[in-house]
């Protein structure tokens, strides 16, 4: 019976733990269950302004494009009435352009015949022309090759002359090259000889004592 009861109170402990631990998770569950409501409920609220935000802004755009198709509908009907206009006005310029072509046609056929009639009559003087600066020009052309034969000639001089100035004055140069070198030669030989006392500038001799002779024979 000891041990029964000493059981009983354990399973009555085991059992309180229990229901302690379940009326934990179940405060827990509950709360859960009120946090992913406010949570939907915060979604909802979120949808459904996100829905009427999608909703005016797709009216506004629709509006706005509305708007610039109708400013764009109406750009082109202007540009349609100014061209047809301009073609109004082409079509008017085109036809007084034609009715005065057609006033002056006869008229410059007329002046035609007489540029053309003009024409031949000047090719006929002009061709003469022509014949006569031909002929001058063969002229002109002997006299001209009797004048470059005369120039090549003379040309043929002037470079032998040419030449032959030119060798006399390297003759010259070198023989003036030449005696500066020989001047110079010389100069240098003469240098030479007095700094050496050589020819005609060699010193004389001194005569040596004779205690120098004895001093140097001992040594």
């Amino acid at each position: 019976e000891e041990g029964s009861r000493r059981r009983t109170k354990a399973l009555q402990r085991q059992l309180l733990d229990i229901r302690k631990e379940k009326t934990l998770e179940l405060q827990r569950r509950e709360e859960m269950t009120a946090h992913l409501k406010d949570q939907l409920h915060g979604r909802k609220a979120k949808t459904g302004l996100e829905r009427k935000y999608v909703k005016s802004s797709a009216e506004l755009l629709v509006y706005q494009g509305q708007k610039i198709n109708t400013h764009s509908e109406k750009q082109l009907e202007d540009e349609i009435r100014l061209l047809q206009e301009r073609l109004e006005e082409e079509r008017r310029v085109h036809m007084e352009t034609e009715t005065f072509l057609k006033k002056h046609q006869t008229s410059l056929d007329e002046k035609l015949e007489v540029w053309m009639e003009r024409y031949e009559r000047d090719m006929e003087d002009k061709q003469q022309e022509l014949n006569s600066l031909r002929n001058k020009k063969a002229n002109n052309l002997s006299q001209l090759q009797e004048l470059a034969k005369k120039y090549r000639d003379i040309e043929q001089v002037v470079i032998e002359d040419r030449m032959e100035k030119e060798a006399l004055r390297r003759k010259l140069e070198k023989e003036h090259m030449e005696r500066d070198a020989a001047t110079k030669i010389q100069s240098w030989w003469r240098g030479t000889l007095v700094r050496r006392g050589l020819g005609p500038y060699k010193k004389g001799k001194k005569p040596k004592s004779k205690e120098g002779k004895k001093g140097k024979k001992k040594k």
